[in-house]
């Protein structure tokens, strides 16, 4: 079933590549803020239509109309997300207080724990995060939904917590990879071109610049926005395994 909707997803996030040009222009701008929440709103939309949808379906990708709409919507993804991430990062200036009384190895030993609670708490923040966000899409948007944390804990055990789990680490290394492959498949064709200029006696570092350049443009106009949604697409149709 993970094969599934990681299949489903893969798919999907590449129907429409004005899509993605759209959502990479939002991204350049993305320093006015404004952009931000646009971009986290069209990613609730997507989620929004996965978990009314079904794996494998002809779902369609949801429309730039409405902007207000999916600001607001953004700005709510943020909250949700921000608010979800509080206790970890509480719970690690606890320890980093806590370690900074002491000296030496104890100090380590506080903060070492206090990373690994920490990073252990993120990733369920997380996911509990982006099941809430799912959580309030199902619920027609209802605020209040992402935070209904007995509903949203009955949906995962539903599912599945370990189901749960190693669908969100999934699709973390799968965003990792596929990030990472095509930005060292570039960087691979550049560096040939340069070292096959220096061998021939030419000035290469303008290739060099022109791959770096190249780079940066596919991963925020193609590779960035083709993950965001590929993510949220995943997690929606997870959602909908417990329905």
């Amino acid at each position: 079933m993970i094969l599934d909707i990681y299949k489903d997803a893969l798919e999907y996030s590449a129907k429409d590549w004005k899509t993605l040009v759209i959502l990479g222009v939002m991204c350049l701008f993305s320093f006015l803020l404004l952009p931000v929440f646009l971009i986290t709103g069209y990613n609730y939309r997507v989620i929004n239509t996965a978990v009314h949808g079904i794996i494998n379906g002809r779902d369609p990708l949801p429309d730039f109309e409405d902007l207000i709409d999916m600001f607001v919507d953004g700005v709510k993804v943020v909250i949700v997300q921000v608010m979800y991430l509080i206790v970890p990062v509480i719970v690690f200036v606890i320890f980093a207080i806590v370690a900074g009384h002491f000296n030496g190895g104890l100090s380590t030993a506080l903060m070492i724990i206090g990373g690994l609670i920490t990073f252990i708490l993120i990733i369920v923040a997380c996911l509990m995060s982006q099941m809430g966000l799912c959580h309030m899409a199902y619920n027609d948007g209802a605020f209040s939904k992402a935070f209904a944390l007995s509903e949203i804990k009955e949906v995962i055990e539903e599912i599945g917590w370990s189901e749960c789990l190693m669908t969100y680490l999934g699709l973390v290394i799968i965003t990792v990879v596929i990030a990472s492959v095509v930005s060292i498949i570039i960087g691979a064709i550049f560096t040939v071109f340069g070292i096959s200029g220096f061998a021939l006696g030419v000035n290469a570092s303008g290739v060099f610049l022109l791959g770096a350049f190249i780079n940066s443009i596919v991963s925020m106009f193609i590779v960035g926005p083709y993950l965001s949604i590929f993510n949220a697409r995943s997690m929606g149709l997870l959602y909908t395994m417990q329905i």
